[in-house]
């Protein structure tokens, strides 16, 4: 999938697309750069960056802080 269409999909989906590229495990700084790389949404962005700073596992350690922080739909 080509970066530029990142921003036009969901929220949902665009931290799917960045997350599905990770290396696991990861820090903040690394899910943030690959969201930038992967040409995210300025809000998916802002919402990776305000993650604590710390190391996660897996996709699902990000999913299900995403979600609790900003409700059902994003990170489910």
């Amino acid at each position: 999938m080509p970066a530029s269409s990142i921003p036009e999909e969901p929220i949902d989906l665009q931290f799917s697309d960045v997350l599905r590229e990770v290396r696991w495990p990861a820090n903040k700084d690394e899910l943030v750069d690959a969201a930038r790389t992967a040409g995210a949404s300025n809000e998916v962005l802002g919402i990776l960056d305000g993650m604590p700073e710390q190391d996660y596992p897996n996709v699902d350690s990000v999913t299900q802080l995403i979600g609790s922080n900003y409700g059902p739909g994003i990170g489910a």
